[in-house]
């Protein structure tokens, strides 16, 4: 593992503090889970948005014949 430092303003802990009660599990615990969830949720658009940038000119006639 590597330490990372990670600063939040008073708000921002104070919310994270109070999911963390509500869930049962530490602060650290649920900020690992945000940033997990970011990063795949970052990843799967990052794909969609790759595939239809290259694939989706390919059929845009077919697609247009469909939409009259």
């Amino acid at each position: 593992c590597m330490a990372m430092t990670l600063r939040l303003d008073d708000a921002e802990t104070d919310a994270l503090r109070k999911r963390a009660e509500h869930e049962g599990r530490s602060m650290q615990e649920v900020a690992r889970s945000a940033v997990r969830e970011y990063i795949e949720s970052r990843s799967k658009r990052d794909l969609l948005d790759k595939v239809l940038y290259e694939e989706l000119p390919r059929f845009a006639e077919a697609l247009d014949r469909l939409g009259r």
